[in-house]
C-alpha cells in the first residue's frame, strides 16, 4: 500500500486543493494529486471516483476529495466498497469521522471551509485515530452490508 496521500478536486475546489498540498507537503506528508490541474470547469464524478477507486482497492489508505459542497464527492466516493468518505464542515466532525467511523477519506466542501479551517479540519482528521472499541463493531455490520450489496467484492 502506497504510503502517500491522495487529493482531488473539481475546478470548484482546486483553489483550496493547493493549497492543502502546500500545507501538507510542509508538514512532510507526501501527496499525489490526482486532479483537476486547473480552475477549468470539469465534472466532479471523474476525480471522485479515481480517488475512491485506489483507496478501495487498498492501493492508498486515505484521501482528500473537495468541491464546491463536498456532497457530489461524498456520494460518489461511498459507491466504492471500503470506503468510508466523511463530509466535515468542522472540527469536531473531522475528529469524530476518525473516532468513531475509521474514515479514509475526508471531503471538504470549498464553500464551506476556508484555507485556514480546511487546514485545521485536515490536521485534526489526519492525527485522529481510530477509537475501535464498540464502534469496531459497527464498522464489521458496514462490511457485512457491503458483502451483501457488492458480493464480497473489493
Amino acid at each position: 500500500m502506497n504510503s502517500a496521500l491522495l487529493i482531488a478536486s473539481d475546478h470548484g475546489g482546486f483553489a483550496l486543493k493547493e493549497k492543502l498540498k502546500i500545507f501538507l507537503k510542509k508538514r512532510g506528508i507526501r501527496v499525489k494529486d490526482l486532479g483537476a490541474y486547473s480552475e477549468e470547469s470539469c465534472d466532479y464524478p471523474v476525480t471522485a471516483a479515481a480517488l475512491a477507486e485506489l483507496v478501495s482497492r487498498r492501493r492508498y489508505r486515505r484521501g482528500i476529495l473537495i468541491c464546491k459542497s463536498g456532497i457530489g464527492n461524498s456520494i460518489v466516493a461511498n459507491r466504492f466498497p471500503g470506503v468510508r468518505a466523511a463530509l466535515c464542515c468542522n472540527r469536531t466532525a473531522a475528529r469524530l469521522s476518525r473516532e468513531h467511523n475509521d474514515s479514509n477519506v475526508l471531503v471538504l466542501g470549498a464553500s464551506f471551509s476556508g484555507a485556514a479551517e480546511a487546514r485545521k479540519i485536515t490536521e485534526i482528521w489526519m492525527n485522529t485515530a481510530f477509537a475501535g472499541g464498540r464502534h469496531e463493531r459497527r464498522l464489521k455490520i458496514i462490511v457485512e452490508i457491503e458483502k451483501k450489496i457488492c458480493g464480497g467484492r473489493r
